[in-house]
């Protein structure tokens, strides 16, 4: 999300996580530390850890790796996305309220193109922001260059595949996120897509709530769908929108 200016928080907790995740020096691959950020109301991680050992354990023992991972996965309620934040939106939607919504669109959507795998869409926009559930929402304006942003969110994946005790859930969690985060199937071009058209949705509605101009969010996605239904539902929302501009003048 484009945002106002960055907070020196986020970088000093990223750069904490970048340390811990690029260190050799862990003994027993079988026990790792998940030190997960306590959000703050403002979205991003503060510097208090809340240090939790998760054991990974035999497969008998799935059911707690599970609620583990799923422990961790609350942070994403929690978490409020930081653009809306910086514009003043009080209350604004959690990381897990936008990626349901982005599964929503892949459900419903009635004009899949051919070769496109409804489930898999699904499956795409309910992870491709989990690793947030430790990084935090990074905006542009956190100065995290976008290599380095990729790098760390894909740090904090490995540990989460790991609390949820590896094996093929957890590494189809991975091939998902890897594929959108490489905009690398027709799935992933679509929940791109579904990424852009939900927060210019957002964007309307907290205009219509809010009585602001979220006009940054509709200039910094136009022109940049890749699918005939990421181009028409856009032109929905922006001619609701244009409307809504001409009866209030």
């Amino acid at each position: 999300m484009a945002v106002n200016p960055s907070s020196h928080c986020v970088t000093r907790s990223l750069l904490a996580l970048s340390h811990r995740t690029s260190s050799p020096s862990v003994q027993n691959p079988r026990i790792i530390s998940v030190r997960a950020q306590t959000p703050n109301p403002d979205g991003f991680n503060s510097k208090k850890s809340l240090h939790s050992q998760a054991r990974i354990r035999s497969p008998g023992s799935s059911t707690s790796s599970a609620i583990d991972f799923l422990t961790l996965c609350h942070r994403l309620k929690t978490t409020k996305r930081k653009g809306w934040i910086n514009h003043g939106i009080k209350g604004p939607e959690s990381i897990a309220d936008h990626m349901y919504r982005m599964a929503l669109m892949a459900l419903i959507t009635s004009d899949l193109p051919g070769g496109v795998d409804r489930e898999r869409c699904i499956k795409i926009a309910i992870v491709h922001d989990i690793a947030e559930a430790i990084v935090g929402d990074i905006t542009p304006s956190d100065g995290v260059p976008k290599a380095e942003k990729s790098r760390l969110e894909q740090a904090a994946l490995n540990e989460m595949c790991e609390v949820l005790g590896g094996g093929m859930r957890a590494e189809e969690i991975k091939e998902l996120w890897t594929e959108y985060e490489n905009n690398a199937s027709l799935e992933a071009n679509l929940v791109k897509d579904f990424d852009k058209v939900e927060m210019i949705l957002q964007a309307l509605e907290y205009e219509m709530e809010h009585g602001k101009a979220l006009d940054e969010f509709f200039l910094s996605t136009a022109g940049k769908f890749q699918t005939e239904i990421g181009k028409s539902w856009a032109a929905e929302i922006i001619s609701r929108r244009k409307s809504r501009l001409e009866n209030k003048v």
